[in-house]
């Protein structure tokens, strides 16, 4: 029943970057702009923030208020997703640059960058920066009495509980919300669809674009740091090619906010069943072969694969995404 719950309690926590991320990409082509610059978005949202939770973690006031700076932090890689996105949205709908070329080039340079900016703060060769234990939420941060023994109750709650889980709940409503139930939403998706027939009625697509791309960006600097968090004790400049995983899950779920969340949970699983194929016993040991483990890491890779191939088809992306408006042609 443990491992059960380590199962579940991983699963959740592995899904929070790919939804948040996912959802920021959803955001960004439903305007118009393809958003490949995800993965980059992710690098220097964790990035900064990881830097902010290790000022508050010197200066004691981490230790002091736990939650209110890890809040703070979540904050800050928001900001700066939003910051870096700039660079793809004005490419995009002020250059009218081909956004494939420019969102590869945003995540070309973002590892690189962090890396530089890393060696420049801690030292020559220090990559990692590491993460407070504090940014966990535990059974004391809630005032609750410490648990004798490991349970299942605990283990599946407390064990690996961030404040990026509830808040990628919130921020899933509130992106169903926003898309569905608010003139914003349905304007954004207009432009997303057909813009000229947008801009007719009064709706500044260019306008309307570029607060598809920074609502992208906010939401991947938060799941870098939520990735960061989820991963490990320390951001390396790199998440594990998650950005392209969560384009992988907006397009398994046909760019809408709850079929994401499906897809999010899926990949997220294998990615868990990947980690802890040596205590699963109900998978094939393949006898014979050297380093199983490796194989097991491939597997949500290899999965996206074959789920793309065979979904691909009957995705039904926005007409007018990754093709540059102008205002003067009809």
């Amino acid at each position: 029943m443990i491992v059960l719950a380590n199962i579940i309690s991983l699963t959740v926590i592995f899904a929070v970057p790919l939804l948040l991320v996912a959802l920021g990409g959803m955001f960004s082509e439903h305007s118009g702009v393809i958003n490949i610059a995800l993965e980059g978005m992710m690098i220097i949202g964790a990035l900064f923030a990881c830097f902010t939770l290790q000022a508050f973690d010197q200066s004691g006031f981490g230790p002091a208020h736990p939650q209110l700076a890890v809040f703070l932090a979540i904050l800050v890689a928001g900001a700066c997703g939003m910051i870096f996105s700039l660079f793809l949205a004005f490419a995009a709908i002020n250059l009218k640059a081909d956004q494939t070329i420019g969102g590869t080039a945003l995540n070309q340079f973002a590892p690189a960058f962090a890396v530089v900016l890393t060696w420049a703060i801690q030292g020559q060769g220090l990559t990692t920066i590491r993460i407070p234990t504090w940014v966990r939420i535990t059974r004391e941060t809630l005032g609750l009495a410490p648990a004798e023994g490991q349970s299942f109750f605990d283990t599946l709650f407390f064990k690996y509980f961030y404040l990026t889980t509830p808040l990628a709940i919130i921020l899933l409503i509130a992106s169903y919300i926003v898309l569905y139930k608010t003139r914003f939403g349905l304007r954004l998706r207009a432009c997303g669809e057909h813009p000229q027939a947008a801009d007719s009625v009064g709706i500044n697509v260019y306008r309307m674009r570029y607060a598809g791309v920074l609502i992208s960006g906010f939401l991947g600097g938060i799941g870098g740091l939520a990735y960061t968090v989820a991963a490990g004790s320390g951001f390396n400049s790199d998440v594990g090619g998650y950005g392209f995983l969560a384009l992988a899950v907006m397009i398994f779920g046909n760019w809408k906010p709850l079929p994401i969340l499906g897809s999010a949970v899926f990949f997220a699983l294998f990615k868990v069943i990947a980690a802890y194929n040596s205590t699963l016993t109900f998978l094939p040991d393949f006898k014979g072969v050297q380093d199983i483990s490796n194989l097991y890491q491939m597997l949500p890779y290899i999965v996206t694969m074959i789920v793309l191939v065979f979904t691909s088809k009957k995705s039904k992306a926005p007409k007018a995404e990754g093709i540059p408006y102008d205002k003067g042609s009809r």
